[in-house]
């Protein structure tokens, strides 16, 4: 039998046996037992589920019945009843659809016995393949089952189940550690570890009691009882030894050739040897990928089995072949799964800010696991004024390129915000963002501004669902935003709106893979979103806000099966505000009172809030950095202090120029006000606005 034929496999083979479950990982085979007087090995059933064995076996031959016709071949290893009795012994049933050892009826002798060897064969023993048509039945069944896996797992449990017990009756997978990944060339030396071993078990029967003694199988040969304890796990392949050899040759070889024989030592240690039974009842096969071998597997058959035969090894290249490729293919697919991951955990914030008077939680669900890409994005952006930029977006297409476009989008956005920009000219740039990246890179958009101070909210739209607004009490209201235009579409104005935020209540922005399907429209979606909101917030009374993350579980609870055909971006913001008397404002004109002013306003708010033990150290920034202010400001200073949970002090001016810090020289007379700043507070920055900037510090409340 050449290569060529081993390829050429027929598709119409593999059916489920007649009473067995095909879904059952191993196939289902049941032997029952044997009535006085019966033959000692089960009976065989053909491939159209009429049986067959010793008695009843068609002759063959012209020897035979003198008709010159073909045997029929053997179907399914063993045939089942239609009702096992109780008690009844199940042996490890064979892989799903793999064929049966042909020829049974051959090599048996009336009593029970291998014709070769005349040894008793316990029962449901698999017999060999005979031929050449038999083992192309088996490769094609058995390469399916291979083919069926996605990850390194599934495919190397294919190969050991396809193989174990039909064609040897335990095996051995070696691969390399780590595994090459595509092109790459591994460095260091060349080292095997053992993937998984699989051979027939102890037989036992359906409830793990030991069978009564007359079905008691014959003891297992000590080689085959614990694979894993005689060999060892890490072997390191010896440039020009002989395992060495044997892989770059790439063709199974027997057992018993003398570069196996001189290769198996190194691969199975010291104790190895006794896992390997004497003469042809083991094939070392390598295991060989696109561009090199990737590994090797051991076949291995009990002594009281037929050896291999020469055409087995073509079968085991086969079988080898496969799972090789195979392999290769899940490495390469589980390196792109993970740079896709890597690339969408990049572009989404990996965590979100806590900005003063706002609280924030977040999810996101890609449309499938296999492909956690998407074009779905969501961020919280920190303004100056303690005021916050909340934003949620959706590119078309959940791929690599959406992902790609999505992160061009998002750090555009995140530059508009820094620049402190209107909400409806963040979104006018972006519009103008995704036509540069191409003429159909569309995306929707929504971009809104929160200010705890005056607890307001701006809102902008770019053709994206609106938002839900959960209030204190209970009720949740969609809000009435102007719907605008997708980003990408050009030549369109975006309008924003300001509305009321309550402290206590919760902003929900969320993509459209959230409340629309195949199941519902985006409207029905938005409807039962607005009203799961409200059922959550009367769990907890009309006083409390629900919890902000088990709200965001709450929510994404109203997804029914069948019901995520988008990727998912949610964001919720919990308005806490900042109570008017804990703000602080005044407006200074740029004269050279101003930072004594500055100091006298800021000692009293601080003993307005008993803060009496910073006053030192608020004074001293206070007047360094409205000193600097008022040297180049034309326009009145503003100057505001804030008390949460920690001081902050703002200072603004119409000077767009943003202070650096730097390391005055001992002649200059200043330059070391920033450098005090630096030291004293627990933070600082400077923010560049519209209409000039804006420095701040915090210091930590005592």
């Amino acid at each position: 039998m050449d290569a060529t034929r081993v390829t050429e496999q027929p598709t119409s083979f593999e059916r489920p046996q007649q009473g067995a479950d095909p879904a059952e990982a191993r196939g289902a085979l049941l032997r029952t037992p044997k009535p006085p007087g019966s033959p000692a090995l089960p009976v065989q059933a053909r491939a159209d589920g009429t049986p067959s064995g010793p008695a009843t076996a068609t002759p063959c031959g012209k020897g035979k019945d003198g008709k010159g016709k073909e045997p029929p071949v053997n179907g399914p290893e063993h045939s089942q009843p239609a009702a096992a009795e109780p008690g009844a012994h199940r042996p490890r049933p064979a892989p799903e659809g793999i064929p049966p050892q042909p020829g049974a009826d051959q090599e048996r002798a009336p009593a029970g016995q291998e014709r070769r060897t005349g040894r008793g064969l316990p029962p449901g023993r698999p017999m060999p393949m005979r031929r050449d048509g038999d083992r192309l039945r088996f490769v094609g069944a058995a390469t399916r089952r291979i083919a069926r896996g996605l990850d390194l797992d599934e495919i190397v449990m294919g190969l050991c189940r396809a193989t174990v017990p039909t064609f040897s009756d335990a095996i051995l997978v070696y691969l390399r550690d780590p595994l090459p990944v595509g092109d790459e060339r591994p460095t260091g030396p060349v080292v095997l570890r053992l993937r998984r071993t699989d051979r027939i078990p102890e037989e036992r029967d359906t409830d793990g009691v030991p069978l009564p003694p007359a079905f008691e199988p014959e003891p297992e040969p000590p080689a085959l009882t614990d694979l894993s304890s005689l060999t060892t796990e890490l072997c390191e392949v010896r440039p020009g030894g002989a395992l060495n050899e044997v892989l770059r040759g790439v063709r199974p070889v027997f057992a018993d050739a003398p570069a196996a024989r001189a290769a198996l030592p190194e691969l199975l240690g010291e104790n190895g040897e006794a896992v390997v039974p004497d003469g042809r009842h083991a094939i070392l096969a390598p295991l060989r990928g696109r561009r090199r071998v990737i590994g090797a597997a051991l076949f291995l058959r009990r002594p009281e089995r037929p050896a291999f035969e020469a055409d087995d090894l073509l079968v085991a290249a086969q079988l080898a072949t496969h799972s090789a490729l195979g392999i290769d293919k899940a490495v390469l697919y589980g390196r792109e799964a993970y740079i896709a991951d890597e690339l969408q955990r990049t572009m989404l914030p990996e965590t979100l800010p806590r900005p003063t008077g706002v609280r924030l939680a977040s999810r996101y669900l890609p449309a499938a696991e296999t492909a956690r890409v998407g074009g779905d994005w969501y961020d919280a952006i920190p303004l100056p004024g303690s005021r916050v930029a909340l934003v949620v977006g959706d590119v078309m297409g959940h791929s690599m390129t959406s992902a790609a476009i999505m992160g061009q989008l998002r750090t555009t956005a995140q530059t508009l915000a820094g620049l402190d920009l209107p909400p409806q000219e963040v979104l006018h740039h972006l519009d103008e963002q995704a036509q540069r990246l191409g003429t159909d890179r569309m995306a929707t958009c929504l971009y809104a501004v929160y200010d705890p101070v005056t607890h307001r909210i701006t809102i902008a739209n770019a053709g994206h669902p609106p938002p839900v607004l959960l209030h204190l009490g209970g009720r949740a209201e969609v809000l009435r935003v102007p719907p605008g235009a997708p980003i990408g579409v050009g030549g369109v104005d975006f309008e924003a709106v300001e509305l009321d935020a309550p402290a206590g209540a919760t902003l929900l922005l969320y993509t459209d893979g959230l409340v629309e399907s195949r199941l519902r429209d985006v409207w029905t979606g938005i409807e039962q979103l607005r009203e799961k909101l409200a059922a959550t917030a009367q769990l907890t009374g009309p006083d409390h806000p629900p919890p902000l993350e088990a709200l965001c579980d709450e929510v994404l609870d109203m997804l029914g099966p069948g019901d995520r055909d988008d990727d998912i971006a949610l964001l919720a913001a919990r308005f806490d505000g900042i109570a008017p008397s804990d703000v602080a404002y005044w407006t200074l004109e740029p004269e050279d009172s101003a930072p004594g002013q500055a100091r006298r306003l800021a000692r009293r708010a601080l003993a307005r809030w008993d803060l009496e033990d910073l006053s030192d150290s608020v004074e001293l920034l206070v007047s360094e950095v409205v000193t600097n202010a008022v040297r180049y400001a034309s326009r009145p200073v503003t100057l505001r202090l804030l008390r949460t949970h920690v001081l902050r002090c703002e200072v603004g001016d119409d000077v767009p120029q943003l202070p650096r810090l730097r390391q005055a020289r001992a002649t200059d007379e200043g330059g070391r006000g920033l450098y005090l700043v630096n030291r004293l507070a627990r933070r600082w920055g400077a923010t560049r606005l519209s209409t000039g900037k804006v420095v701040w510090f915090e210091l930590n409340r005592v």
